[in-house]
């Protein structure tokens, strides 16, 4: 039988250890890279959260569609604020229930300001302002459907 090298062996154990080591640190590594990729709320208070995201917003696009738009200015600032709101009701579905544990009502609230959100940015890309106010008054009274369900209608928002 041939001797080997004792250092040789130590050598191809720590090559092994190192190659399984890859393997084995890469799993919880991917894990974590898995986790990361979902979203996760910055703000979880869903009050600061609807006063710094939401408001603003809000606020402009009230004025905005106060009366059509008269220069391309109007309209860009428009499809800015409603997709700020449209995709606000994608993170709202990244919260929980504000003071509820109605997580199906809390969806579908979330989903109907995505889609009527949507529809306002759709019809400002197009300039088509009677079909932009339709869209803009069905989101603003699924946001006050959903401050009736829970928040005991506050804030009531206008048109």
């Amino acid at each position: 039988m041939p001797k080997i090298d004792s250092k040789w062996l130590l050598g191809l154990a720590v090559c092994g250890f190192a190659f399984a080591g890859t393997f084995a640190s890469a799993e919880p590594q991917a894990s974590h890279e898995h986790s990361a990729a979902h979203g996760e709320p910055v703000e979880s208070n869903m009050h600061e959260f609807m006063e710094y995201y939401f408001e603003p917003a809000y606020k402009e696009l009230r004025s905005e569609m106060a009366s059509e738009p008269e220069n391309n200015t109007g309209w860009k600032a428009i499809k800015a604020h409603s997709l700020v709101l449209a995709e606000g009701g994608n993170l709202l579905l990244m919260h929980k229930p504000y003071k509820s544990d109605d997580v199906k009502s809390w969806r579908e609230h979330s989903v109907a300001v995505r889609k009527h959100g949507g529809e306002l940015f759709a019809a400002a890309k197009k300039k088509d302002y009677a079909a932009a106010r339709t869209a803009y008054e069905a989101m603003i009274g699924q946001c006050n459907q959903c401050h009736d369900g829970f928040h005991h209608g506050k804030p009531k928002l206008k048109p």
